[in-house]
């Protein structure tokens, strides 16, 4: 049989890794790691990628004569020494050090694990059993002889000369090589083998005795009996509590992301009565004191009834826990609520929610084995401290993004095309995360996929909305709330226009244009201000901004399009009625009266774009084709052009950056028209 080229193998690597990087019961946030030998070289996960979008250029080559020359060296007791010398010599042993790649930490445990392939990931299943305090007692009863249990021990160095010794001591008992897995204590499992087919096999059979065994002890709730708040109290505090989070745990001047999570395993831990001891007692694995922090935030909002009385006894909580643990909390368990994670942006966010999701799954079935077994306090101290675990910290972070809306949450509304689309979309391109919400539910959830697609997973979501109803407006800014925290800017863009002459249009038509334009505006204010309030609230240097994307007719009449007009003259009047209004809770309230946008389908859509309205309302005298209405109108403005995006955007940035102008309508017109 032809031996397989590095090409092939390398592509069989990529197939595993993605195969369980893909799955979040194996493989949580991007962790664990995989490799492959060829001859004298190693090919292992390179830190920085995700397993179940890794291609071969992710994969580090490896020296193996290196590797195991480093595994007989005495690095000394000190731990700090120690696991310094182990990283430079780890590097040392790259191939091609001029790539600048930085290989997984357990690459020397990836060298002498016996087999082709190696995978190594932390399954929440397996780490039900690592976690538990008779977990070796059980894994060596279901298991037997095909599994080796490596005790809790330094990673790095240490772990790889404690492996080298159980599979020394495996073959003098057993006469194999090699065990179908090997299970580390409060950290995961290691799979190796020589084909994918092999990988599977050992990977199916453990996950089906430990799941087997864990059917053996059925548990309802494993905290005890769940007891929740009733959901219209807690959709009021979850409103509060997350805008409140992002601007408590900010630095310096920029808010963090929260996300929220009522999922089942954490709504049994939080809902629970031996919750709050199953949680605040210590970490269970290294990934939840790298991605959440050693221990959570505990909170009870108890008898605190109001925004003001929930932020202030929220303080005091995240003021103590600041004090007592030198770092402000990145996971929040509410009693008898659910969870809040807080990141510098999505990702970070986002990965918290998972990780410490996974947690709680891991606490209930320790839980139902027999008993939680935590970190040892040591231990979590070494990964706390550690500069491998703190060059995971920041490459899940990324690199230090520009941008002039980094860190903001953007709420656009008729998002799902034209200008809301574009100013969404650029918005996303600075760095905001950003909620797009439409009329039309299916165009504002592509093109929210499109922007996660183009600048990262989560970084966008897409709502049905109505804005001239309450609770549509409502309901979507909960969901804001629960997925970013809150709104730094609102940008109300949705609007509609029914262009006609006053002797024959119809009260319908009339009606429509001014509950979207006037009305809508409205709604959207009353609904996202109070949440902006809390924002400022906790902290009170932090200012929001609500624009309104107007028009010129907001500032002149126009012909045969009264009903928009006097819509947009209306919203103006809202906007400088708001800014006085909002100034007190740090809001800030401004329009933009772009000129005629005639590339955007308002305009340009065949079939309804205004172009075609006018032609056929016979607004433009003498005009006979679409392309005389369009230049037409092209000639009424000094620049000789529409409105593009780009000139609304410099508009939208300038007011949220400026911090001394409120209640003003700012032209952007082309000179078209001119402020007196």
């Amino acid at each position: 049989m032809t031996e397989p080229s590095q090409t092939e193998l390398l592509h069989i690597l990529c197939t595993i890794s993605r195969t369980y990087g893909a799955d979040p019961e194996i493989v949580i946030a991007g962790g664990g790691n995989t490799s492959v030998k060829i001859g004298q070289r190693l090919w292992v996960k390179g830190s920085g990628h995700a397993l179940a979008t890794i291609t071969p250029d992710g994969f580090v080559e490896m020296d193996r004569p290196a590797l195991e020359t480093l595994l007989g060296r005495d690095l000394g007791s000190d731990r700090v020494k120690r696991e310094e010398q182990f990283k430079d010599a780890v590097m040392a042993a790259r191939v091609d050090p001029s790539r600048g790649q930085r290989p997984s930490v357990e690459v020397v445990l990836h060298h002498l694990m016996p087999g082709r392939f190696v995978v190594h990931t932390h399954a929440t299943l397996v780490n039900m059993f690592t976690c538990t305090r008779d977990g070796q007692k059980l894994i060596e009863r279901i298991c037997g002889d095909n599994v080796i249990w490596i005790a809790d021990v330094d990673p790095g160095h240490i772990l790889a000369q404690t492996l080298r010794d159980a599979l020394i001591a495996y073959k003098k008992k057993t006469g194999r090589d090699r065990p179908r897995a090997v299970v580390m204590q409060n950290h995961g499992l290691v799979i190796s083998g020589d084909t994918a087919d092999e990988i599977r096999g050992h990977t199916d059979w453990l996950l089906g005795v430990l799941e087997q065994e864990l059917s053996r002890h059925p548990v309802e709730n494993p905290f005890g009996p769940v007891h929740l708040a009733k959901p219209e109290e807690a959709r009021k505090t979850i409103n509060v509590i997350g805008p409140a989070l992002r601007g408590l745990l900010a630095a310096d001047n920029r808010l963090k992301i929260v996300t929220y999570d009522d999922s089942q395993p954490i709504v049994n831990l939080v809902g629970g009565p031996d919750g709050k001891h199953a949680a605040i007692t210590g970490p269970l694995t290294p990934d939840q004191v790298v991605y959440c922090k050693s221990f959570p935030l505990w909170f009870e909002v108890g008898d605190a009834a109001g925004a003001d009385a929930i932020v202030s006894r929220l303080r005091d909580a995240v003021a103590e826990y600041t004090s007592r643990t030198q770092s402000a909390p990145q996971v929040v368990l509410i009693a008898g609520l659910g969870m809040f994670t807080a990141g510098d942006d999505v990702a970070g966010a986002r990965t918290a929610k998972l990780v410490y999701a996974d947690a709680a799954k891991i606490m209930a079935g320790a839980t139902r084995l027999g008993g939680i077994r935590y970190l040892d306090p040591d231990k979590r101290d070494f990964f706390e401290k550690w500069e491998v675990e703190a060059y995971r910290r920041q490459i899940a972070k990324g690199s230090a993004k520009a941008g002039r809306a980094v860190s903001k949450v953007a709420l656009v509304t008729g998002a799902a095309q034209g200008f809301g689309l574009e100013i969404a979309q650029d918005l996303a391109s600075q760095g905001a995360a950003v909620v797009l919400t439409d009329i039309n539910a299916a165009g504002a959830a592509a093109a929210a996929d499109a922007i996660c697609r183009q600048h990262g997973q989560g970084r966008a979501i897409g709502l049905a909305v109505n804005v001239a109803e309450g609770a549509s407006v409502d309901q979507a800014i909960h969901w804001t709330v629960r997925e970013f925290g809150g709104i730094d800017l609102l940008v109300s863009n949705a609007g509609v226009l029914r262009a006609e002459s006053v002797k024959t249009q119809s009260e319908k038509d009339f009606d429509l244009t001014t509950s979207v334009n006037y009305k809508g505006y409205f709604v959207c204010v009353q609904k996202a201000s109070p949440v902006m309030s809390i924002q400022h609230l906790a902290k009170p240097d932090c200012w929001t901004d609500i624009i309104q994307i107007n028009s010129k007719s907001g500032l002149q009449g126009s012909n045969r399009n009264f009903a928009y007009a006097g819509s947009k003259f209306g919203g103006i009047g809202l906007t400088q009625s708001f800014a006085m209004e909002l100034v007190t809770d740090g809001i800030k309230v401004n329009s933009i009266c772009p000129g005629n946008f005639f590339e955007g389908p308002l305009w340009s859509d065949p079939n309804n774009g205004l172009f075609v309205q006018y032609l056929r309302s016979g607004k433009v005298p003498g005009a006979k084709t679409i392309a005389d209405v369009k230049k037409s109108y092209e000639s009424r403005v000094p620049m000789g052009r529409g409105c593009a995006t780009a000139d609304v955007m410099k508009a939208i940035y300038y007011l949220m950056e400026q911090l001394y102008e409120t209640g003003q309508a700012v032209p952007v017109t082309g000179g078209q028209v001119m402020l007196k």
